[in-house]
């Protein structure tokens, strides 16, 4: 029960960082959307400079990624409330507590990971 406590305070812990993160990086594409309607430059063809579309779609990868982990991470926490959290969801044999401290919301151990 203790250990399931703890493993559930890291999830937790982690939906929180990634949160935090998912609302950074959608303010820094909302404020860069901003910026690109207002701007009147021609950042595309701009030699000192990134262009904001570049930077936008390295943010949009970010976010992306970002709102997968969140979901990741929400699914580890279901796992847990149903008794089948360390539990490799293709093979059925436990994961190594190791792992899980690595990436608390694994869902397949190493030999079934793609």
């Amino acid at each position: 029960m203790e250990h399931e406590d703890d493993r559930r305070g890291l999830l937790l812990a982690e939906q929180e960082r990634i949160a935090a993160r998912v609302t950074k990086l959608e303010r820094d594409i909302a404020a860069l959307t901003s910026a690109r309607r207002s701007s009147v430059d021609d950042d595309e063809h701009d030699p000192d400079g990134e262009p904001l579309s570049a930077r936008w779609s390295l943010l949009a990868g970010l976010l992306e990624s970002a709102r997968d982990d969140a979901r990741q991470a929400a699914e580890a926490v279901r796992r847990l409330d149903a008794g089948a959290y360390g539990v490799c969801v293709a093979c059925g044999q436990p994961i190594p507590a190791g792992q899980l401290d690595v990436r608390p919301f694994r869902e397949r151990c190493v030999a079934c990971t793609p």
